[in-house]
Parts: C-alpha cells; structure tokens; sequence
C-alpha cells in the first residue's frame, strides 16, 4: 500500500488516522524504524531459538508451565517484517538455520541482505495446513526436528505462527469469513482477521473473549514446543518477535487498540518472554556458507499465505 493510499484511508477513518500519529511518535517523525530497546537476539547465547509469532510477555507468564527460568525483554519491532529486518538484515548468520512459519521472509528477501546457512519456509508447500489457513504447531516441531538431525552443529530458530492469528483450538465464529475464503479457495480476501475487525468496530467480541482464544492458541503451541525441546539438546531460549494489543490504550493518543501495527513501541507490542532452559550438553556450534540451494518461491503463494495469515498488507 503506498503512502497516498495510506493517508487516504486514514483520513477517513479517525481511528487509522490517531494509530498514525503514534506512529509518528514512536518513530520520531520517520528518524527511526525499529525500537531502540530491543534486543539483538543473534548476539544471545542459544542453540536453539523458539521464536512464538506475537507472544506477549504478560501472557506467557500466565500459562507457561514448562521448566526453566523466563524473565522479560524488548523486542526490536512491533511485527514480524519489522523485527526481522532489525534482526538479520545485514548479518552473516551462516551458522544458522532458520526454520518458519511466517513467509515475511521470503516476501522481503529481495529488499534485505540476507545470509542464513538454511531456510526452511515450512508455510510455502508440505507444511499448509489448508483447513485452518496456518502452520499448525506439530508440523513446525517435526520439521525443527528433523532440521537438527539435518543440521546438528547449527543454531536453530524455530519459527511458529503461534499464538498469531487464526486461533486454531478457538471453537467460535467471528472468524467465519475468514475460514469460509479458505475452504472457497477464495482469491479476493482482504486478509482480514480478527484484531482489525476488533479495531475497527466490526465484530461484538469482548476483550476477555478475545485473551482467552489468544492465550488457548498459546497453550496449545507450547504444547509442542515442550515435546521439540525434550527432543532437542543443548540451551534453548523460547522468546517472541512482537506482542499484541488486546484492547489496551495506546500511547500517547489513548485509542483501544488491537492487533500488532507496526512502528508502535507500546509495553503490549514490546514486552516479551525469554525464557531458557539447557537439555544435556551444549552443541558445539560451526560455521558454514550461505544457501544457495533455496527454492524459488512464487510471490502470489507468498501474498496467499499472508492473507490467510491476517496480514491485511
């Protein structure tokens, strides 16, 4: 969406155009593109990076039940393309395999300099699961699995959808459009999910509903992150790439706000888990070349997946 477009919708909508001038605010009239804060998770000691898509801090500390010790940290951005660009943009991670869910990657491979040892985009074929529009949890794990038996003297990043939108245990219906353009095969969605129709006053969905089929689809991946760090040795750190409103007021103009815009800087967006834990003897870590192996991804797959993802852009 260009700039035009952006200020046109804006102006239509007085809630667009007060999420903007926060915006502006946080990035200080465009001077600054990801959130000095943050951390710069590459320069962390891990083997194993669990990367849960838009995982707050708050939220993981209430259902968390696995063993270790978890403390509270900044990320870098405030979505997925934001934190990744601050994280990897200009580093040789040729000592890492990066293993995902989330195609922002790919859909921005040609604007970073890029240099990961491997990338498995787990969303482009064998990994979609078409009935929920989503990587579902126990395919991420397999495939991390195997990635390290593929990969042993690599460090991972397991990258999860979860507890992103679409919510995969959630028994309701505010989301029947977007489960119905899924099973349609449905080529105009809007990529529409449940925080912008929240925002914008389109569904009668309380704030507490909402928390408790956010925090379901966290339970659930945590799930399976248990079995992959069981299976897994060496230190382990799960974290996130951003948080997530649900219904908070913003800063410094207070809308409620929902979702995970971009460029906001906000504790709900920021504030993430880092917890650690080490299983057995710590992998013993090399250096390798860059991939060139990388299969070439079509970008209507790309634009399909983000939309079945939420992604409205």
């Amino acid at each position: 969406m260009g700039l035009i477009e952006r200020f046109g919708r804006a102006a239509r909508n007085p809630r667009l155009f007060a999420r903007g001038m926060n915006r502006l605010f946080y990035r200080r009239v465009g001077l600054r593109h990801e959130n000095p804060e943050g951390i710069d998770v590459f320069d962390e000691d891990w083997d194993t990076l669990v990367v849960l898509d838009a995982c707050r801090f708050d939220m993981f500390e209430q259902v968390n039940h696995l063993d270790g010790t978890v403390t509270a940290r900044e990320s870098k951005g405030s979505a997925t393309a934001e934190w990744l660009q601050a994280n990897v943009d200009g580093r040789a991670l040729r000592d890492t395999v990066y293993v995902t869910s989330n195609p922002q990657l790919e859909r921005n491979r040609d604007s970073w300099d890029v240099s990961f040892h491997h990338v498995d985009n787990v969303w482009f074929d064998h990994g979609w699961d078409k009935e929920t529009g989503t990587v579902l949890a126990e395919t991420m794990t397999e495939a991390a699995i195997n990635a390290y038996e593929q990969f042993p003297n690599k460090r991972l990043v397991v990258h999860y959808m979860q507890p992103h939108y679409p919510f995969v245990p959630a028994d309701t219906d505010f989301d029947k459009t977007h489960l119905d353009s899924i099973e349609s095969g449905d080529d105009t969605a809007t990529g529409e999910n449940v925080w912008n129709m929240k925002f914008m006053g389109q569904i009668d969905m309380s704030r507490n509903e909402l928390w408790d089929v956010y925090t379901a689809n966290l339970e659930y991946v945590l799930e399976h992150v248990e079995d992959l760090l069981e299976k897994i040795p060496g230190k382990s750190v799960i974290t996130s790439d951003h948080g997530n409103y649900v219904g908070e007021r913003a800063f410094p103009i207070p809308i409620r706000e929902y979702g995970h815009p971009r460029g906001l800087y906000d504790t709900p967006l920021v504030r993430i888990p880092w917890f650690e834990r080490t299983n057995g003897e710590r992998r013993t870590i090399r250096d390798g070349s860059a991939d060139e192996r990388q299969e070439a991804v079509s970008s209507s797959v790309v634009t399909d997946r983000l939309q079945d993802l939420g992604y409205k852009e």
